[in-house]
Formats: C-alpha cells, sequence, structure tokens
C-alpha cells in the first residue's frame, strides 16, 4: 500500500488534491461496502489520498458516503476524487 501513514484525526490538516486518475467510479461498490462494515460491523478500512504534501493513508471507519466524499470520525469530509486505494 502506498502513501504515509497519519492518524485520521491529522487527516483536516492536509489539503486535497485529485489524484492522478479519477477512480472514483471504480470505488463505488468498495466504498459502500467500506460504509456498510463501518455502520454495521465497527470494521476498518485503509484508505489512500492526494495531498499537496504526497499520498497518505489513514485507518479509519467510514461513516457515509455522497456523490462527491466520503465522511469518516469528526465531520471529516475525503473528497472522492482525491482517493487513491481503499482495502478492507
Amino acid at each position: 500500500m502506498t502513501g504515509t501513514l497519519i492518524e485520521k484525526e491529522d487527516v483536516d490538516k492536509f489539503r486535497f488534491i485529485p489524484a492522478e486518475i479519477d477512480k472514483t467510479s471504480q470505488f463505488s461498490n468498495k466504498l459502500q461496502g467500506a460504509v456498510r462494515l463501518g455502520n454495521e460491523f465497527k470494521s476498518k478500512t485503509t484508505i489512500v489520498f492526494n495531498t499537496e504534501d504526497g499520498p497518505k493513508r489513514i485507518e479509519t471507519t467510514v461513516w457515509s458516503l455522497t456523490d462527491k466524499y466520503i465522511q469518516i470520525k469528526h465531520g471529516i469530509l475525503i473528497p472522492l476524487k482525491s482517493l487513491i486505494e481503499i482495502e478492507y
């Protein structure tokens, strides 16, 4: 897995930029599964996203999904266009 591991509480300290390749449509089913895992089973998902400081990686519970963002703890929103990898 790529990206520097950071604490999920530090996500809002970084400025998101779009990933080189927009994988939003590819990740659709995986993101819905991540929301279900988080809400029903309290399982964590590994998310790699692109920032101005390079790729960052977190392990967290995904709370919700919209057409443009995923929401994690503390209402932090991560743009889908910034996502590089999703694993659970």
